[in-house]
């Protein structure tokens, strides 16, 4: 694990680091210490952490006039002891709903297990997007099937294309258009 690195080919376009109003602006990572583990395994280390024990992320990018986020996950994503979703949700999420945040896109193609408690962190966050969405991209299925056990999928997009979903090609902005066009066939 310690070999999987953030996607790192949209930095010469943002950096959370660099945006005043990212939750991780001024942090600094070591390229060379390892000290965030997923249990005993030592991760990259710039993946971030929010508080989880089992899961960090890294914000790809933001457009605060799209009002859209890209985060990438890594690690087992654990609400029912560590209640990782209030921790996104609280110390992630509501920072970027103030900065106009209202659609996220998760990816989680490296989230090796998701431990579902109940559904009222991803109702309480669905109900503020208003018009905007979560989607979730390249989860694998016994993830996602945990996630539609809690009921998380009346609040969260995911399925069809958005499961196998070639997003390293696109740049930020034509992945958001994607994923919106997959999204809004659904409404409609």
């Amino acid at each position: 694990m310690q070999d999987i690195e953030p996607h790192y080919h949209w930095l010469h376009l943002y950096n959370s680091e660099e945006d005043v109003n990212s939750p991780f602006y001024q942090n600094v990572h070591s390229e060379f210490e390892y000290s965030n583990t997923v249990y005993n395994y030592l991760i990259h280390p710039q993946w971030d952490s929010f508080g989880s024990a089992t899961l960090y992320l890294k914000i790809l990018y933001t457009d605060y006039d799209k009002g859209f986020c890209i985060i990438e996950l890594i690690g087992e994503w654990n609400d029912a002891i560590n209640n990782d979703i209030m921790l996104l949700k609280r110390d992630i999420i509501e920072l970027l709903e103030e900065q106009g945040i209202d659609k996220f896109i998760l990816i989680g193609e490296n989230v090796l297990n998701f431990h579902s408690s109940d559904d009222s962190y991803y109702e309480e966050w669905f109900a503020e997007l208003e018009d905007g969405w979560i989607a979730l991209v390249n989860f694998r299925e016994h993830v996602l099937e945990e996630f539609k056990y809690c009921k998380a999928d009346y609040y969260l997009n995911f399925g069809g294309e958005l499961d196998a979903l070639s997003w390293r090609k696109h740049t930020p902005i034509q992945l958001f258009k994607k994923v919106e066009e997959l999204i809004s066939k659904r409404l409609n």
